[in-house]
C-alpha cells in the first residue's frame, strides 16, 4: 500500500519502522509535530518519528495544522492509498480524512471505547485496570470514536510503569497495524462500529497532578507512582524535601499517625502514614541527584524518622 505515515514520539516511530522493513508497503511521506526546543541548551530537538523518516530518506512535513487548503493539496499530491496516524498530536479535519483512498488509521494504545484521549496508558495505569491493549480504529470527527478493525488485549503486570506498559504497546501496535493492513489490501478488513457505553476520558496528563498528596490512599498513590513513571514523575514533600518517587508500594497495614508522617525509615524502605494504609518508598530521587534506593537515602538522612512528614498540599 502507499503510505502516508504521521506521528511524533517513540511509540509512532516503532510503527513506522515496522511499515519501513515491510517491502510490500511504500511510506510516500511523513508528517510530524514541528521542532521543539529541548534541554538545558534549548536545542532544536527532532521527534523520533523525524529521526527515522530522515534516515530512510523519506520526504518530512512539519506544519503547525492541517487545517489549511494548501495542507490538503499537498496530501492529495501524495496519492496515498490511506493515512496511518499514531500519537501525532494533531487533530485531523474531515477535509484530510477523506483524501487517502482507504482513510485514517489510527493505532491507538487502549481497547477502545475505554480510554479514548491523550494519556490512555498512564489512565489505565491510574485507575487500576487488570488488562489493556491496543486498538486499530478508522480515525472519524470524533475523539477516537471511529469504527474498530482490530484490538489485542494485554494483562497489566505489578510492576508495570507507563514506560514499561508503553515499550510492551508500542511493539503490539505495530504487529496488530501490519496486520489490519494485510486485511485492507486483500477487502477482508471489517471495522466494527464504537458503542458509547463504557466508555472513558483518558485526560492529558499534568505536572500538578503528580505532586501527590498524603491523604489519599497508599493503594491509589502507589498506582500513582507507576502510572507517572518515568514521565512527569511522581512527587512528594517529606520531611521539609521534595522527592522524586521512581517505586513504591501499599503495605495494608492501618495507622493513625497524620498523613504524610514518617513511620520507619530503614534499608527496608522508607514507610510513610497516608489517608488509608501505609506507603513504602523504595526508590526515589532528590532535585539534581541521582535516584538511589531507600537504603542510600536513609543512610545519608539519619534523621529522616525524628523529622516526621509533611503534607502535600491539597484540598482541606
Amino acid at each position: 500500500m502507499r503510505i502516508v505515515f504521521a506521528g511524533t514520539p517513540d511509540f509512532a516511530a516503532i510503527s513506522l519502522r515496522a511499515l519501513l522493513a515491510r517491502p510490500e508497503h511504500e511510506v510516500l511521506a511523513v508528517y510530524t509535530q514541528p521542532d521543539r526546543p529541548a534541554g538545558r541548551g534549548r536545542h532544536l530537538y527532532f521527534s523520533p518519528v523525524k529521526q527515522v523518516a530522515l534516515e530512510r530518506n523519506i520526504p518530512v512535513l512539519q506544519p503547525q495544522t492541517l487545517r489549511n487548503e494548501a495542507d490538503a493539496r499537498r496530501l492529495s499530491a501524495c496519492a496515498p492509498d490511506i493515512m496511518v496516524v499514531v500519537a501525532y498530536g494533531l487533530l485531523l479535519p474531515p477535509a484530510i480524512l477523506t483524501i487517502p483512498a482507504h482513510g485514517c488509521l489510527n493505532v491507538h494504545a487502549s481497547l477502545l471505547p475505554r480510554w479514548r484521549g491523550a494519556a490512555p496508558i498512564q489512565r489505565a495505569l491510574l485507575a487500576g485496570d487488570q488488562v489493556t491493549g491496543v486498538s486499530i480504529m478508522r480515525m472519524t470527527a470524533g475523539l477516537d470514536t471511529g469504527p474498530v478493525f482490530a484490538r489485542a488485549a494485554l494483562p497489566i503486570a505489578v510492576t508495570d510503569t507507563a514506560g514499561s506498559l508503553h515499550d510492551k504497546l508500542a511493539g503490539l501496535g505495530a504487529r496488530i497495524l501490519l496486520a489490519t493492513l494485510t486485511d485492507i489490501a486483500a477487502g477482508a478488513a471489517v471495522a466494527t462500529p464504537q458503542t458509547d457505553e463504557g466508555a472513558t476520558y483518558a485526560a492529558k496528563l499534568t505536572k500538578e497532578e503528580a505532586l501527590l498528596d498524603w491523604r489519599g490512599a497508599a493503594a491509589q498513590l502507589a498506582l500513582a507512582v507507576r502510572a507517572f513513571s518515568p514521565v512527569p514523575g511522581a512527587r512528594v514533600r517529606l520531611a521539609g524535601h521534595e522527592l522524586r518517587i521512581w517505586e513504591a508500594r501499599a503495605l495494608p497495614e492501618p495507622t493513625s499517625a497524620s498523613p504524610g508522617t514518617v513511620l520507619a525509615a530503614s534499608a527496608t524502605g522508607i514507610d510513610v502514614a497516608t489517608g488509608a494504609g501505609v506507603l513504602r518508598l523504595l526508590r526515589l530521587q532528590q532535585p539534581g541527584r541521582r535516584p538511589v534506593s531507600a537504603a542510600d537515602y536513609v543512610n545519608a538522612h539519619r534523621d529522616l524518622t525524628a523529622a516526621g512528614g509533611n503534607r502535600a498540599p491539597g484540598p482541606a
